[in-house]
């Protein structure tokens, strides 16, 4: 796990069995709940925040938290690169084109980059092109053996490119493995747009 900014080097170990009990409370929300908690209703946060002498805000910045645990896993980090495979692979839908020309392949990882083509004249007005937020992507291989973490993203008019760490690296040979980029309006990715862009090597 990478190392994460303490807000403070204070604790005060008089917390310690208190903090160990939520920590096994949210294992039990989390196994409880299958993953998919939502947040209470505004109600009932109201209603807690004056028993328990708390804020409101507070709470549900804390419940609202609990559904994102997700994009704190560890990613291990691609080591000892071995080769380039080449796949040129293209997909067109709605005026855009979704492109992977290589794929990396290291010794404990594979790297699959997908990239987003698409018309936008440099003329459009700056606060126009900001506005329209890109989109993000998940990657799902059909063989579940394989996790796929996204890594990094980028990009300027017309064009973005998604990296996306899979682990373990995929065998040299890639024939017959089918690739699925899932689209979500935000990077926290609870809001599907129903897009999927499916390829097969």
């Amino acid at each position: 796990m990478k190392q994460v900014p303490r807000f403070t080097d204070y604790y005060d170990n008089q917390l310690l069995e208190i903090d160990e009990q939520i920590c096994s409370l949210l294992q039990q929300r989390k196994i409880l709940s299958n993953d998919n908690p939502g947040v209470p209703p505004e109600e009932i946060l109201s209603s807690w925040a004056n028993q328990y002498e708390l804020y409101p805000n507070f709470l549900y910045q804390l419940f609202g938290a609990m559904n994102y645990d997700h994009i704190f896993k560890s990613t291990i980090e691609p080591v000892g690169f071995r080769k380039q495979i080449a796949v040129q692979k293209v997909k067109e839908i709605a005026g855009r084109f979704y492109s992977l020309t290589v794929i990396r392949q290291y010794e404990n990882t594979s790297v699959i980059k997908l990239h987003v083509d698409w018309e936008e004249s440099e003329e459009t007005p700056i606060m126009t092109r900001i506005k329209k937020q890109n989109p993000t992507y998940a990657l799902n291989i059909t063989d579940k053996q394989y996790e796929c973490r996204n890594n990094r993203s980028g990009g300027s008019t017309g064009h973005y490119t998604y990296s996306f760490i899979v682990s373990p690296a995929l065998p040299d040979d890639v024939s017959g493995i089918r690739l699925v980029f899932k689209e979500y309006r935000d990077f926290l990715m609870d809001e599907p747009t129903g897009l999927e862009i499916k390829m097969n090597l």
